[in-house]
C-alpha cells in the first residue's frame, strides 16, 4: 500500500507540474507583426464557439481514444478505451485491459548468486502462479463539472462492467538437484520441500504458458476521472476508483494463501489520447 501510494502522488506531482506550465502566462510582446494572428484571441474565440456549441446541446466532440497505464493495489495493468460522445455530458464507452495481479502478501528473497557475474537471484516464496487478466467492458462517462475554460480541470464520474478471462499460469522456477547436480525446471510447488532441489531463481516470464488455465468471469468498477483541459483535442486525464471481480473457478496465487473467487482492489490511471 505505501509503494502504491508514493506512485500516485508522483504521478500526481508530474501531471500537476504539467498543467502548471500550460498555464503559465503569455510573456508580454510588443505586439504582432502585419499579418501575424492574434494566437491568444483566435483560443479565446475558440472556446467560446465550443461553449456556445455545449450550451446548444451538441457534443464538442464526436469521439475519443484513450491509453493507460494503471496501478492496483494487487498489480499493475494496460488499457485502452475507445469513447462515443452522446450529449455534452455523455459519452459511451467501450474498454480494454490487460493487467497482472499479484498477491499483497509476496514477497521476493534471494535465492543465489551467479559466481561469474555476481549477479542475484531471487523468487518469489510460496508463489503457487502468476494471474493475468483481459477484461472487456462496456460504460458510460458522465460529466459532473469543470471550469469552462481552455485547461479547466473537468470531473466526470465513470462507471462500466464487463468480462473477464482469467489466464492463471504455473510459477516455474529453476533448480538443482542436491543428489545428481541436474539443473531442472520446476513448478515451485513441486520444488518447495528444500531437500530434493537447491533454488536458483525464477524461470521468467516466458515459461509455463503451455500449462494456463483459464478462468472466465466477471467485473465491474466506478471512478471519479479529472481531465486537464477539457477543450483540447489532447487528453491528460487521472482516473481513480475501485474495481470488484469474480471468477468462475478458484484462484490460487501462493500456497500459504486460501485460493479465491472474487477480488476488490483500488486504482490509479495516467490517461493520454486524442478527442475528434
Amino acid at each position: 500500500m505505501k509503494k502504491f501510494f508514493a506512485i500516485l502522488i508522483t504521478l500526481s506531482a508530474a501531471l500537476s507540474s504539467t498543467f502548471a506550465q500550460d498555464n503559465s502566462p503569455y510573456k508580454k510582446s510588443t505586439g504582432n507583426q502585419p499579418g501575424q494572428p492574434d494566437r491568444k484571441s483566435e483560443k479565446r474565440q475558440r472556446i467560446a464557439a465550443l461553449l456556445k456549441q455545449e450550451e446548444e446541446g451538441e457534443p464538442i466532440f464526436k469521439k475519443q481514444n484513450i491509453f493507460g497505464i494503471k496501478l492496483n493495489t494487487d498489480g499493475y495493468g494496460l488499457s485502452f478505451e475507445k469513447g462515443k460522445y452522446k450529449s455534452p455530458r455523455k459519452t459511451l464507452l467501450y474498454q480494454f485491459e490487460l493487467n497482472e495481479k499479484k498477491n499483497p502478501k509476496e514477497e521476493k528473497t534471494a535465492s543465489s548468486q551467479n559466481l561469474f557475474t555476481g549477479q542475484i537471484n531471487s523468487v518469489v516464496w510460496g508463489k503457487a502462479n502468476n494471474f493475468y487478466q483481459f477484461k472487456l467492458g462496456l460504460g458510460q462517462q458522465y460529466l459532473i463539472g469543470g471550469k469552462a475554460n481552455k485547461s479547466g480541470v473537468a470531473v466526470s464520474a465513470i462507471y462500466a462492467g464487463g468480462i473477464s478471462v482469467g489466464l492463471v499460469k504455473p510459477y516455474l522456477v529453476d533448480v538443482e538437484n542436491t543428489a545428481t547436480g541436474e539443473q531442472l525446471r520446476k513448478k515451485f510447488t513441486d520444488s518447495a520441500d528444500g531437500n530434493t532441489y537447491a533454488l536458483i531463481g525464477a524461470s521468467g516470464f516466458t515459461h509455463g504458458w503451455n500449462e494456463v488455465k483459464v478462468k472466465p468471469g466477471l467485473h465491474a468498477k466506478a471512478a471519479l476521472r479529472f481531465d486537464y483541459g477539457r477543450f483540447n483535442e489532447t487528453v491528460s486525464a487521472i482516473e481513480a476508483g475501485i474495481n470488484a471481480e469474480y471468477y468462475f473457478g478458484k484462484v490460487e496465487q501462493l500456497i500459504y494463501v486460501k485460493p479465491k473467487t472474487f477480488f476488490f482492489n483500488a486504482y490509479v490511471t495516467l490517461l493520454i489520447g486524442r478527442r475528434k
